[in-house]
């Protein structure tokens, strides 16, 4: 790219050259700073610029003493030459604060969804999220996982809204996550934390985003135990999970939802389920942006079908999978609502990666 510029200079001034002094091309030189501003630095283009200025003077005098119109002609060439340097020289001064600002917002979005581990305890974990922002690592989904003293705590959930002005309420219902997890026995006792913490928040009770009303989480909570038994499950308003057995998916029968967080009803309604677990299950958790991901008629994303066409293999392959199939459903364009999915399965002798967690108390099986 850098030198089409030189090259675009070359040819112009042959060309004026070559032909008879009444028709010039020397004007089009213009075209040569405006072109080196769109890839190139200020110092480049001022360089091109100057050049361009140079060669229209040297061809001038070559055919001709100067006359008005070729002064003219080189002090407008002069004027577009300076323009353009100060605009890509603007360019590189705004370009970098962008890069500055994209970098802080980065670091701050993925402090808030940290990445879950690829072992926890007795199972192994997969995960992908996809940002319905072009610009957001992510938005209003989030899920957590933490230890207790005899499994492990999953949690996905879906922030009303999306984008970054739903990371604060993400980032509040994930840090109670974080807190409380290890510290309540049942889960129904962590969906009234939760539920109690979200709908306390000042910016969640004061401020509502104008036209849409009160502000909402809707999350689903599993207790994973490391012996073999069921999977706890605790719904608050969010779609169930697939389980996938033998490379067939089916959504297990669960009771019925709780409100979602931050209402101040979740606690009175939660009632917790449970799912039988086989060795080789594969438990897979989504969030509304998946199910509700459209192709170009409008169609919603087929999940549990387009898991029969899934060839086999572990959590990680399988949200790989998904995460292709599903782009490749939208058409490969930006979703409507931020998407993630969570899978796991239980690993027979996994050694776990994080401690056990200080004064972790058994998690009951609820109500």
């Amino acid at each position: 790219m850098v030198a089409v510029p030189f090259v675009l200079i070359v040819v112009i001034v042959l060309a004026d050259l070559m032909t008879p002094p009444s028709i010039r091309f020397t004007p089009f030189l213009a075209a040569a700073p405006a072109v080196t501003a769109s890839f190139a630095g200020a110092r480049t283009t001022a360089g091109v610029g100057a050049l361009a200025v140079a060669s229209q003077i040297a061809t001038d005098h070559a055919e001709a003493p100067a006359h008005l119109n070729e002064t003219v002609a080189t002090i407008a060439l002069l004027a577009v030459s300076v323009f353009v340097a100060l605009f890509a020289r603007l360019r590189e001064h705004y370009g970098r604060r962008y890069d500055q600002a994209r970098s802080l917002a980065l670091t701050a979005q993925n402090a808030v969804l940290r990445p879950l581990p690829l072992r926890l305890g007795r199972i192994e974990i997969a995960s992908v999220y996809l940002a319905a922002e072009a610009e957001a690592v992510i938005g209003g989904d989030l899920y957590a996982a933490a230890r207790t003293a005899t499994g492990t705590r999953l949690m996905i959930g879906d922030v009303r809204g999306k984008g970054l002005g739903a990371i604060g309420e993400a980032a509040l219902v994930m840090g109670a996550f974080h807190a409380a997890a290890h510290q309540t026995p049942s889960l129904d006792g962590l969906v009234s934390t939760l539920d109690g913490a979200l709908a306390a928040a000042p910016d969640h009770a004061d401020t509502p985003r104008a036209g849409h009303g009160e502000e909402f989480v809707t999350a689903l909570l599993l207790d994973v135990p490391d012996r073999a038994g069921p999977i706890g499950v605790a719904s608050c308003g969010h779609p169930p999970p697939v389980v996938v057995r033998h490379g067939r998916p089916f959504v297990p029968p669960l009771p019925d939802a709780a409100p979602p967080l931050g209402l101040g009803l979740a606690s009175a309604h939660v009632r917790t389920g449970s799912i039988p677990w086989m060795p080789g299950d594969i438990v897979l958790l989504c969030t509304d942006g998946v199910l509700e991901a459209r192709d170009s008629g409008g169609r919603f994303y087929p999940l549990t079908e387009r898991i029969r066409s899934w060839p086999g293999g572990d959590p990680r392959s399988l949200v790989s999978y998904l995460r292709t199939d599903l782009l490749r459903h939208t058409g490969g364009g930006a979703l409507n609502d931020d998407a993630a999915l969570v899978a796991f399965r239980r690993v027979p002798h996994a050694a776990r990666t994080i401690p056990e967690p200080r004064q972790a108390v058994r998690p009951s099986a609820g109500r």
